[in-house]
């Protein structure tokens, strides 16, 4: 399994994946360090929508070859909803999966502890991005994803994948109710994701259970790059919603 990642800028700006690099697509995942980014206290509203991006982000990632003006954003909302990206760019609804077809459409996914997934089938020309919690995970967004890529042609065989710094079993301490929608959702399988920790509690890894759902999907493990680093870890360079951020990471991605 590949896990790479190339830092940009000094102090690091963004992250890109060697792998999507290799296959020709501009894409990037931010740190604390790059301004113009929408906090916390600025959520998307499907009322008044706004670009979650000032002038200073869209310079930093113009260097990744990422056409901001385009951009394609949603409001998220834990769930396995699929929205496709209007051509030109904008507010694309309340939903957790962005998908296109449309070459040098950015596409956003915000994110401070969950995973942002990138899957991109590099013969066909179809992008998918996805922002996976423990919610989305129980609800399937991860299998949606692949699925919403397949719709326009792309094979799930053919995918490359890419997991963003996001929080790891380390840092990742939930309770009951999070475990019993998880046994609810998966049965027993679920145990092989958790490690307990005190009591009623698990240090719970949603890299691991991803993968596994990636892979089930047709993913080939080998074509899923994840670097493993974890927000809640790493509070000079990343956000981590559990730390107390306020801010958020970014990964945008579009086609060539």
């Amino acid at each position: 399994m590949i896990s790479r990642l190339v830092a940009h800028g000094e102090p690091t700006a963004y992250f890109t994946f060697p792998s999507l690099t290799a296959v020709g697509l501009p894409h990037a995942t931010t740190t604390r360090n790059c301004p113009g980014i929408a906090s916390f206290a600025e959520p998307i509203s499907p009322q008044a929508p706004r670009a979650p991006f000032r002038a200073e982000a869209s310079e930093i990632l113009g260097a990744a070859g990422l056409e901001l003006s385009r951009v394609s954003y949603a409001r998220q909302v834990h769930g396995a909803e699929v929205a496709w990206a209007p051509a030109s760019g904008g507010f694309a609804g309340s939903v957790d999966i962005l998908a296109t077809a449309e070459r040098g459409v950015p596409l956003a996914i915000f994110t401070a502890d969950c995973l942002a997934i990138v899957l991109y089938d590099p013969t066909v020309r179809v992008l998918g991005l996805a922002h996976v919690g423990w919610r989305g995970t129980v609800r399937g967004t991860t299998q949606a994803a692949v699925r919403a890529v397949g719709e326009a042609g792309g094979r799930a065989a053919s995918l490359r994948v890419a997991i963003a710094p996001s929080v790891g079993p380390c840092c990742y301490e939930v309770d009951e109710p999070v475990t019993a929608e998880f046994a609810r959702a998966f049965g027993e399988r679920w145990r092989a994701w958790v490690t307990p920790s005190r009591a009623g509690h698990v240090m719970l890894d949603l890299w691991s259970a991803n993968e596994a759902l990636l892979t089930e999907a047709g993913v080939a493990p080998t074509s899923i790059d994840n670097p493993r680093l974890c927000t809640a870890c790493h509070p000079d360079l990343l956000f981590s919603y559990r730390k107390g951020n306020r801010g958020r990471l970014v990964t945008v991605a579009a086609l060539p």
